[in-house]
C-alpha cells in the first residue's frame, strides 16, 4: 500500500488572542492517498482552511502530528512538495499572464527559457494558450483563476491545496470550471486537497469528502464519492449522487447538533 500523502493524528490548533484561546481545530485524524481528490466541507469558521494551511506549514498545530509525503509539512514546503491555489487569484496587475505563471519557477532560478515553456505547458493544460502575453484585467475571474492553477502547477508538485478557488464566481462559470478541473485531475493524477462551502460541488468533484463540525474543527464523517471518472454535469440529477449529497447534509447538520 502506498504512503499516505498526508496523514494526521489527533491534530489540534489553538490559537491565543486578547480575548482569550479559540480552538480552531481539535483531534483531527485524516489520512489521504496518492491521486485522490479530497474535500473539506463544513460551516464557515470550522476550520477547513485552517487544516489546509497547516498542511501547507502557513499555521502550526499545537498539538498531534501531521506527515506530507512522509516529512514534516515545513520539509514538504522547502521540498516544494505541493502547489497552493488561494480564493483570489493573487496575480500580479502589471505582469503578463505568462510572467505570472513563470514568477515560481524565477523565484527558484530556473533558466528562462525552461520557465517560459514550463509555464506555456501548464496555460495550455488549464486552456489558455494564446493568452500568454495578455494581462489579468483583460481576462475574466474565472480565466483569472485558471492562470493562478497554472501556476501553483508550474513547479511540478505532488499535491494541489486549492482554498474555495471557485466561490467568488457565478455559478454557469463555476460549473464550468468545475469540468475542466476534474478533466486536469485526470491528467495530471495529482493528489487535490480542496476547500468548498457547495455540496454539490464536493460531491462533483471528490473521490471522498471529509465533513467537519462547527469550530472547534472536528471531523464528524468521511463520505465516500464513487462516482467514477466519468462525471458529466447532469450525473448531478442521479440517484446516487443526490444519496451521497443527502449523507453529507446529514453529517452537516449532525455536526451543528455536537455539544461543544
Amino acid at each position: 500500500m502506498a504512503e499516505s500523502v498526508i496523514a494526521a493524528r489527533d491534530l489540534s490548533l489553538v490559537f491565543q488572542t486578547r480575548d482569550g484561546p479559540v480552538h480552531a481545530l481539535s483531534s483531527v485524524d485524516l489520512d489521504i492517498a496518492p491521486g485522490e481528490f479530497i474535500s473539506l466541507i463544513g460551516p464557515s469558521g470550522c476550520g477547513k482552511t485552517t487544516l489546509l494551511r497547516v498542511i501547507a506549514d502557513l499555521e502550526r498545530a499545537t498539538s498531534g502530528s501531521i506527515a506530507v509525503n512522509g516529512r514534516s509539512p515545513a520539509q514538504a514546503r522547502l521540498a516544494r512538495d505541493y502547489g497552493y491555489v488561494f480564493q483570489a487569484p493573487a496575480l500580479y496587475p502589471w505582469r503578463t499572464i505568462l510572467g505570472n505563471v513563470m514568477l515560481p519557477l524565477e523565484i527558484m532560478g530556473v533558466p528562462r527559457a525552461e520557465r517560459a515553456a514550463r509555464a506555456k505547458a501548464q496555460l495550455d493544460l488549464v486552456n489558455l494558450g494564446g493568452f500568454e502575453r495578455k494581462f489579468p484585467w483583460q481576462l475574466s475571474g474565472g480565466m483569472q483563476q485558471r492562470a493562478s492553477i497554472a501556476r501553483a502547477l508550474a513547479i511540478e508538485p505532488k499535491l494541489l491545496l486549492m482554498d474555495e478557488p471557485f466561490g467568488a464566481l457565478d455559478e454557469i462559470v463555476r460549473d464550468h470550471l468545475n469540468e475542466q478541473l476534474l478533466k486536469l485531475w485526470a491528467a495530471t493524477r495529482k493528489t487535490v486537497v480542496f476547500v468548498t462551502h457547495s455540496i454539490p460541488e464536493a460531491v462533483f468533484l471528490s473521490t471522498r469528502i471529509v465533513v467537519m463540525s462547527p469550530r472547534p474543527g472536528r471531523i464528524t464523517d468521511i463520505v465516500p464519492c464513487d462516482l467514477g471518472p466519468d462525471r458529466p454535469l447532469e450525473i448531478r440529477e442521479t440517484p446516487e449522487f443526490l444519496r451521497i449529497a443527502q449523507r453529507v447534509r446529514d453529517g452537516l447538520r449532525a455536526g451543528h447538533a455536537y455539544d461543544v
